[in-house]
């Protein structure tokens, strides 16, 4: 018989073998399990959205502004003036319309279709900020944030219809530019910027800080989930 005793007398212990039903667990490499997961980078409460005062302000104004716009140019000839629906509500075009040629009967009468296209764009920026306004109102916590789908989804109907608001708008300055000032340049100089270049220019203004920045929410959330890991020292 083989004795199964060493060389000092003493009788080796078997390795111990893993018992599924045990308490032990084995581990991975301590560095390896220590190492920070490329996807661990986003929020831990993931992302959520917060209007700023700014955009809610500019909602509130441009909003009802806007539809009243709306309303005017895709209503003519009924709301202009002489038309059944002019009183009460769109006598302020009478002036508009005679500042600027777009609104006026100039443009009616030589059935130039650049200002009911813009009208029908207005219509379609106007129903993107009634959801994104709508999204926020309804899923908003208690700190007047939405968070999950519907914050994503807010930032981006928000983006897109400032994006949309932005270009058009550029696009309408540009269409006087080309145009030699066809519809604006009988104007004074006063008249111009009081009645044309300051109310217009809101619409640049505004819709550009709401790029800035939903642009830079947007940039920061994709960051959080896919952007490089930071290796430890």
């Amino acid at each position: 018989m083989v004795s199964t005793r060493s060389s000092s007398g003493i009788t080796p212990r078997p390795p111990k073998s893993y018992d599924a039903g045990s308490d032990i667990v084995p581990t991975k490499n301590p560095r390896r399990a220590a190492t920070k997961s490329p996807r661990s980078t986003a929020p831990a409460g993931g992302h959520s959205h917060k209007p700023t005062p700014l955009t809610l302000l500019w909602l509130a104004v441009s909003l009802p502004l806007v539809a009243w716009d709306t309303g005017y140019v895709l209503g003519r000839p009924h709301t202009m003036p002489g038309g059944s629906l002019h009183w009460p509500l769109w006598v302020p075009y009478e002036l508009y319309g005679r500042v600027d040629h777009v609104y006026g009967s100039k443009a009616w009468d030589a059935g130039l279709g650049f200002t009911g296209a813009q009208g029908m764009m207005n219509l379609v920026e106007t129903v993107l900020y009634a959801v994104y306004w709508g999204l926020w109102w309804r899923n908003k916590d208690g700190r007047g944030a939405v968070g999950g789908r519907a914050g994503g989804l807010a930032v981006t109907v928000g983006f897109a219809a400032s994006v949309m608001t932005f270009s058009k708008t550029v696009l309408y300055w540009l269409n006087e530019y080309y145009s030699g000032f066809d519809n604006i340049g009988h104007n004074s100089l006063s008249s111009l910027v009081w009645l044309w270049i300051i109310p217009n220019g809101l619409w640049l203004v505004f819709p550009c800080y709401m790029i800035y920045a939903l642009g830079g929410e947007i940039v920061d959330a994709l960051a959080g989930v896919s952007g490089p890991a930071v290796k430890d020292e």
